[in-house]
């Protein structure tokens, strides 16, 4: 497996090596020892979310606040812009995000630590979006930044879209960055 560092060097995107031929295609999508060989430390993954979203949804800007959770996405079917904003008051980096395109057919991934959000936009038809987490889901802890807010200016390629992206309520009420409730 190869990683590549994005835009925030501590956002890695992962190009597993691929085996194909007329039958198909094998890869390794996770390997313990590889992917803590790559981050350099020791990873534990707790539990895997599934979630599938038509064109034009949006999900994000998500995180918990005090049980953050690393995430490891990749998908099963379609096409997404993925997005980690650096959400740590103390980094060099704060404010400032990557946007990567990710389509099931390459089969890549991007690891976005902790003390990271993360949303998605879907520019395929639909999209199944499974990724691997690092502390459980706590609902009270979830969190979210404002997906449009210009300070942090993130260049979502609406433009490949219909019509306005399709938001739950509590990602179209979610707050700023100056006033939400942030990592250290």
């Amino acid at each position: 497996m190869k990683a590549s560092p994005t835009a925030l060097p501590e956002v890695l995107l992962l190009e597993p090596r691929v085996f194909g031929d007329e039958r198909g295609f094998f890869f390794e999508s996770w390997n313990q020892g590889v992917f803590d060989r790559l981050l350099g430390q020791e990873v534990r993954f707790v539990q895997d979310n599934h979630s599938r979203s038509a064109r034009g949804v949006l999900r994000g800007l998500h995180y918990q606040r005090t049980q953050p959770q690393g995430k490891l996405v990749r998908l099963t079917s379609g096409r997404v812009f993925d997005v980690a904003v650096d959400l740590r008051r103390s980094s060099p980096r704060f404010g400032q995000w990557s946007g990567v395109e990710l389509d099931a057919s390459d089969h890549r991934q991007l690891w976005i630590p902790p003390g990271f959000g993360h949303g998605f936009l879907v520019l395929s038809d639909s999209a199944d979006v499974v990724y691997k987490v690092t502390g459980h889901q706590v609902p009270e802890d979830e969190r979210a930044v404002a997906w449009n807010d210009p300070t942090l200016a993130i260049a979502w390629p609406l433009h490949r879209l219909d019509g306005p992206p399709t938001l739950s309520a509590r990602d179209a009420a979610a707050p700023r960055l100056a006033s939400a409730d942030l990592f250290d």
